[in-house]
């Protein structure tokens, strides 16, 4: 009997060694997967000068913080943070690649998004969005990336043109003050968004950091009349949209996708006025259109035109004909081609149309002659005209 007792005593022993390790177990897999994830930028983000709440600032989820704390003084000021959609490259019209070198510099600084609007933009050469960069089909690249010396942050490139780890990340990552360089071949011809992509790549492109690279194929592109540099891209400011002063980035409404400013090249009004897109009746047009995002996909439309030919995502093996709105995803581009036929002000949007209040619009203003065959009608500017007329007499 007493050998059964010290049997028994035993086993419960054993079974109460064994409950207490799965116990503790489950508990310490428990506490790994609740344990916050967050990568340290302390590498990437550089606090002697421009101090940051939180170092340990790009993880995801409900830990994801950043926020700097800006000295306006510190960071150079620029008037005009827009992107003139005029001003890109003429085609290269060539036979035969060749190497081709390109320099950018990352600069952070400060500009407007609106009036009486102010915000620290990070840029490719001083604008939003930055350069076109535009080569051909078998060219060999030299990429110089030199970050300024006053920068907050590292930064580094990303090349959806190229084949290679990170798109070119994985070489040009360059801390304030330092250059780097990044070789590659141009093999697939098409228009390709870039963007930094150091440390937390949403944070940088939101504030800023993209462009478009058209690689052309070795017969080049349709001879046109005109063609316009366009992307769209979102802002995250601390304040609601409108509000006056300074504007923090703020990285909780990017988790949530909510941006306060939906702008075509960098802030509101960049393609209105001074910036707006012009062309004459008859004229043949191309736009280059890239969507940064990081979160919206852009339902692309002129009102009052028709694309003659679309090519979808910017792949140039097959346009597609007559369309009237063309996506562009998130980090994508597409291009579009058609020829005006009569004057006016064509008003560029994305069809997503609360977007407008929110900054996504330009104009296209074609002068010349009216074909009434085409389009006709009485305006209200010319019945209060012919109103004042009639009541002179």
């Amino acid at each position: 009997m007493k050998i059964n007792i010290i049997k028994q005593d035993n086993l419960l022993i054993n079974s109460n060694t064994t409950n207490t390790t799965l116990f503790l177990t489950t508990l310490l897999i428990a506490l790994f997967f609740a344990l916050p994830v967050q990568a340290n930028e302390s590498s990437q983000h550089h606090s002697s000068k421009h101090s940051s709440k939180q170092m340990t600032n790009f993880g995801p989820g409900d830990h994801y913080q950043h926020e700097m704390n800006i000295n306006l003084s510190e960071y150079k000021k620029i008037r005009n943070i827009s992107k003139q959609a005029s001003d890109l490259p003429k085609p290269l019209n060539r036979k035969q690649p060749k190497k081709v070198v390109i320099n950018l510099e990352t600069v952070e600084v400060i500009s407007k998004i609106a009036p009486g609007i102010l915000y620290h933009y990070w840029t490719f050469n001083k604008t939003v969005p930055g350069p076109f960069l535009r080569v051909r089909q078998g060219d060999a690249v030299e990429l110089n990336l030199h970050n300024d010396k006053t920068s907050s942050h590292s930064h580094a490139i990303d090349l959806h043109a190229v084949t290679g780890p990170g798109g070119g990340l994985a070489v040009t990552k360059a801390n304030p003050g330092e250059t780097k360089t990044l070789l590659f071949k141009a093999t697939t011809p098409g228009l390709y968004v870039y963007h930094c992509a150091h440390g937390n790549p949403a944070t940088h492109i939101a504030n800023g950091m993209y462009g478009l690279i058209l690689v052309e194929p070795p017969q080049g592109l349709a001879k046109v009349d005109h063609e316009f540099y366009i992307m769209q891209g979102e802002l995250y400011t601390h304040g609601r949209l409108g509000k006056k002063g300074f504007q923090k980035f703020n990285s909780r409404k990017m988790i949530d996708e909510r941006p306060e400013y939906i702008v075509f090249n960098g802030r509101t009004g960049a393609l209105v006025g001074e910036g707006q897109l012009n062309a004459k009746v008859g004229d043949k047009i191309r736009l280059f259109i890239g969507n940064a995002g990081v979160s919206k996909v852009s339902s692309f439309h002129v009102i009052g035109e028709i694309f003659d030919r679309v090519f979808p995502e910017a792949s140039l093996s097959s346009p597609i004909k007559n369309i009237q709105t063309t996506l562009v995803p998130a980090g994508g581009a597409s291009i579009v081609e058609f020829k005006v036929d009569y004057p006016g002000n064509y008003v560029l949007v994305d069809h997503a149309l609360t977007r407008v209040d929110r900054g996504a619009w330009g104009i296209l203003n074609v002068t010349g002659p009216k074909n009434d065959s085409l389009y006709m009608g009485e305006t209200e500017k010319n019945m209060d005209h012919k109103k004042e007329k009639h009541s002179g007499h």
